[in-house]
């Protein structure tokens, strides 16, 4: 993925997830967030790319992670 002028993209690991459903619930619960400017969710990986305007807030994203059911274990070497 491409990195765009001012963007930071990071990535997650993220525990829990198994379909379609999961993808939809994490892009927008996570694209709900102040300064994220996309989310990619590959659910097979049990990765979620996190791309927003400044360094994420990494506990704000593991909250919602975790409000929507799922555990965000760390961010993905």
């Amino acid at each position: 993925m491409a990195s765009t002028v001012g963007t930071v993209s990071t990535t997650y690991a993220v525990s829990g997830m198994s379909c379609g459903h999961c993808e939809a619930t994490l892009t927008r619960v996570i694209g709900e967030l102040d300064g994220v400017t996309a989310v990619d969710v590959r659910v097979a990986a049990g990765l979620v790319t996190v791309t927003s305007a400044a360094e994420p807030d990494d506990a704000a994203i593991a909250e919602v992670v975790d409000e929507a059911g799922y555990e965000l274990t760390g961010r993905a070497a």
